[in-house]
């Protein structure tokens, strides 16, 4: 399922090269567009289905699923969907009208929460979601990413979190080379 998952990012070109600054700041050659792939629904499918088989191999056990906005939300819908676990949406910043919440959706001191990403670089996005989640009283299960760009995030989320990286950058790559040299 794994190789479906990296053939479906290139037939949607969610990989691409040129020069691009990412949210971490970092510059880099290549970006990956997680939001381009998931987009399709088969794609989408498959991401919460990878998500949902890894969670169960690994024995996490979880109460909600959450993912901070913007890229993850799909992610983490179609897991809720999936799990039938209940839905968190986490905002960068509280909302400046109505209830003024960070967190949307019912969260409980002591829920178990799956916390899931698009793309992590540094993972300095994805901890702060976490840190928002702890601050209400959830306990992160684990963090599960659809691409790890091998940049540090691994590390950082590891001190503190169990992490789950569907594909890496380094089988992006591998799978790439690979394709061109059967053309």
């Amino acid at each position: 399922m794994e190789e479906e998952l990296i053939r479906m990012i290139f037939e949607e070109n969610a990989i691409r090269f040129g020069h691009f600054v990412l949210t971490s700041g970092k510059e880099s050659s290549y970006y990956i567009d997680i939001k381009k792939l998931i987009t399709n629904p088969k794609a989408l499918k498959l991401i919460a289905e990878l998500m949902k088989k890894k969670a169960e191999a690994l024995k996490i056990d979880f109460d909600k699923v959450a993912g901070p906005e913007l890229g993850a939300v799909p992610i983490a819908t179609a897991l809720a969907l999936k799990t039938e676990k209940p839905l968190l949406i986490v905002r960068k910043k509280k909302k400046e009208h109505g209830t003024g919440k960070q967190i949307e959706g019912e969260i409980r001191e002591g829920d178990r929460v799956l916390l899931v990403e698009d793309v992590t670089t540094t993972g300095g996005s994805v901890l702060r979601a976490a840190e928002i989640l702890e601050e209400k009283g959830a306990k992160i299960a684990a963090i599960s990413v659809v691409v790890d760009r091998e940049e540090g995030a691994e590390e950082r989320i590891r001190r503190k979190y169990r992490f789950i990286p569907l594909v890496t950058v380094g089988e992006l790559f591998r799978y790439s080379e690979k394709f061109r040299t059967r053309d």
